[in-house]
């Protein structure tokens, strides 16, 4: 009979360090739950006392609160992505591509305001929203490049493109702005008149983004006024 084998140093850090994660994702569940339930100014106070545990344990894992809300951001930014590239990956056109990505960061984003806020807000190092978190800015980065393909098929059919200069240089950064910018306000805005739902918010911007704000406004029956001022009777 073979001697029984001792437990070497790897296999045993190893299973400590599959149990450290298992309780890290843990303590981001129930910290979203915390979350979702207070609002995006739950304290670590608050979030511990929800996982009925100490502060102590969230310091441990995370560092502090702005650890947390970037191992969060991780999360949420994931299952964000994800999201968005089967919502493009199941369109048909161009244009239903690009709806079906504002409309599925619309829903996510929705889903839980909250939890919304609570990740995508600054932390105290750092100097805006833009520059929240590591992870915001690479999700961003990717969603760029995911809004440019959309974009190039439709060029691709558009005889006109050739004429635009560098089409794709700017667009896709502006568009997030645009999506992010309207998001977020309209997340804000509390329910009644003057806030869309939500199919009819990705209508608009999809618009905004294909064909321009003047698309969007009727015609004015009086024609274009000319730049330049005409003279009066009165100068000639």
């Amino acid at each position: 009979m073979a001697p029984l084998r001792r437990p070497t140093a790897d296999g045993r850090s190893s299973r400590w360090s599959k149990h450290r994660e298992a309780r890290r994702a843990e303590l981001i569940r129930t910290a979203r739950k915390a979350v979702h339930r207070i609002g995006p100014g739950a304290s670590m106070e608050d979030i511990a006392s929800a996982a009925d545990t100490s502060k102590s344990v969230f310091y441990r894992y995370f560092g502090d609160k702005a650890g947390l809300q970037r191992a969060m951001g991780e999360v949420v930014v994931g299952r964000m992505q994800e999201q968005l590239i089967e919502a493009a990956r199941k369109a048909s056109t161009p244009r239903d591509g690009l709806r079906a990505m504002v409309s599925a960061y619309l829903q996510m984003a929705s889903s839980s305001p909250s939890v919304y806020v609570f990740v995508t807000q600054p932390t105290p190092d750092s100097a805006s929203t833009l520059d929240a978190s590591p992870t915001l800015s690479s999700f961003f980065d990717a969603i760029s490049v995911m809004l440019a393909s959309p974009m190039e098929e439709y060029l691709a059919q558009e005889p006109r493109a050739a004429a635009i200069p560098q089409p794709l240089a700017l667009w896709p950064r502006a568009a997030i702005g645009m999506v992010r910018a309207a998001g977020e306000q309209w997340l804000s805005t509390p329910p009644g008149p003057a806030r869309p739902t939500e199919p009819d918010l990705a209508d608009s911007i999809t618009a905004w983004l294909f064909d321009g704000i003047a698309a969007a406004v009727p015609s004015a029956p009086l024609a274009h006024t000319s730049r330049r001022n005409p003279r009066s009777k009165d100068e000639s």
